[in-house]
């Protein structure tokens, strides 16, 4: 077998394999026929809400378990016919297995990830908070950076953004800022990307061009609808109104109409003031506290393999889980994963697929990469 072609197998075997471990193989498959046989109940309908529920959950089964079948099958056939071509000497036959496992490869990943994103709350829409680190000019124009990454990364998927909040530094740059995200897994791919991100470069803000290390944490958490629950006691808040400081004609910069609504058994703060009306914009903060509530809840089920997202860490040394170097070489990596890109300024325009699938795999696997930070 071509060292090529044995590439290409190892990539498609590590795939379905991580799919089957995240799926629990022998469970899921147990699952489904049950789900088949309660289709089969008339009386399942009688309740459409539980009806939907579990025709979703069957939909996911079934795509996911038809999907490794079917790649494990084209696999199995690829490798018989690239054998019986060799033996035959026929190298033309030969070069089109290779190139049929390269595309089944790829096939592969693409279910993998599909597979991975089938959490409680991958689906839904998500917010993405923004916050610069200590450091003045320099955090707050590497935040308002991220902002941008992240909007094109939404935008190269098809996503609609909107700007929910927005806090513009003194000089450059914004002090925090929150996006929301909507389209279809936006949550699911998202959030790996809570934590800290750090930047090095020299500074477009220095005269005497140095290199300078700025922080920034990004926060991800899914929108939630109002069939979920979360209970919220209206005397544990703490809601105060200010003037917005974005843009926005007279009326939104000389009324109170942003607000802020604090949390305080949990400390958690969140504000919006995209709105004109202050009603319009409670009512989106408000929404926003659900959702954190929420994602902190996910966060805790999750337990070790996701202790990072369980609090809010420090911005700053020691934190971060990615770190972006822009002198004095061109280089990206993912301190979690290991995964890398000598292509900074294709990660800043949002080509962030491949650091987000590697970490949704991680999840599964819970297997952690030592890898050295870059200076």
């Amino acid at each position: 077998m071509r060292a090529e072609a044995q590439t290409h197998i190892d990539q498609i075997d590590a795939a379905l394999a991580l799919v089957r471990r995240f799926l629990d193989w022998d469970r899921a498959v147990r699952r489904l026929h049950e789900l088949n046989a309660r289709v089969e109940d008339p009386k399942l309908w009688d309740d459409p809400k539980q009806a939907q529920s579990v025709m979703q959950e069957r939909r996911r089964l079934d795509e996911a378990i038809e999907a490794v079948k079917a790649i494990q099958s084209e696999r199995d056939d690829t490798i018989e016919l690239m054998e019986m071509a060799e033996a035959e000497g026929d190298e033309g036959m030969v070069d089109e297995g290779v190139a049929g496992l390269a595309a089944l490869a790829e096939r592969a990943e693409r279910d993998k990830i599909k597979a991975l994103l089938a959490g409680e709350a991958d689906a839904n829409d998500s917010y993405i908070e923004i916050n610069a680190g200590a450091g003045g000019t320099e955090s707050q124009d590497w935040a308002e950076m991220l902002q941008r990454m992240y909007t094109r990364w939404a935008e190269r998927r098809g996503m609609k953004v909107e700007l929910i909040d927005h806090h513009s530094g003194e000089q450059a740059g914004i002090k925090s800022a929150t996006l929301l995200l909507k389209g279809e897994n936006a949550y699911g791919y998202a959030k790996t990307e809570s934590g800290v991100h750090r930047l090095v470069r020299i500074s477009p803000y220095d005269s005497a061009a140095r290199r300078h290390t700025s922080f920034s944490s990004v926060w991800v958490y899914p929108v939630i609808d109002d069939d979920i629950q979360i209970d919220i006691n209206e005397s544990e808040l703490r809601i105060n109104t200010y003037r917005a400081s974005g843009a926005g004609g007279q009326h939104i910069n000389t009324t109170n109409s942003a607000v802020r609504i604090t949390h305080l058994p949990t400390g958690i703060v969140v504000q919006c003031q995209n709105q004109r009306s202050q009603h319009k914009n409670k009512a989106e903060a408000y929404n926003q506290l659900r959702a954190r509530l929420y994602e902190r809840e996910l966060a805790e089920r999750e337990a070790a393999a996701n202790a990072q997202h369980a609090s809010k860490t420090d911005i700053g040394w020691g934190h971060q889980i990615r770190s972006y170097v822009l002198q004095p070489y061109q280089l990206v990596k993912d301190l979690r994963t290991g995964v890398t890109s000598t292509a900074p300024s294709d990660v800043l325009d949002g080509d962030l697929d491949k650091f987000m699938a590697a970490a949704l795999s991680q999840r599964v696997t819970g297997e952690t990469v030592e890898v050295e930070d870059v200076e």
